[in-house]
């Protein structure tokens, strides 16, 4: 819970701060223009690889597999594609590696291990 209070307070600060900068150095117009068009292409990225999550999902459940893979993937997806609708570069940044699928695999084994970890430590149960 502190590291969640930690990011609430710290990322906009951060992004404050590089917005300004990026505001004095190329202009407040350009800068506005660069964070509305960040947003329109992280939504419109986020769209077609989220319903390609959701069809991956789909079929993975009918051929009877289980779909861990693929939610996984539709979970860095959303955050992605929320993270591009927030104003700002480093949100920006860190919302187009969720949504390229190479360095989303980064993002997937580090959920992956966080998952494993609190289920070793018995703070999330797993009902069978």
């Amino acid at each position: 819970m502190r590291y969640l209070f930690l990011a609430i307070v710290l990322i906009p600060a951060i992004e404050i701060a590089i917005l300004l900068l990026v505001g004095q150095t190329i202009g407040v117009p350009l800068t506005f223009l660069i964070i509305i068009a960040t947003g329109i292409l992280g939504a419109y990225l986020a769209k077609q690889q989220g319903l390609a999550a959701i069809r991956n999902v789909q079929d993975r459940l009918q051929r009877g597999s289980m779909p861990g893979d693929a939610l996984l993937d539709g979970i860095c997806i959303l955050i992605g594609g929320t993270l591009l609708l927030t104003p700002g570069f480093v949100t920006d940044l860190v919302g187009f590696l969720l949504l390229a699928p190479p360095t989303r695999n980064y993002f997937k084994a580090w959920l992956v291990r966080i998952f494993r970890n609190r289920i070793d430590r018995g703070t999330i149960t797993i009902i069978r």
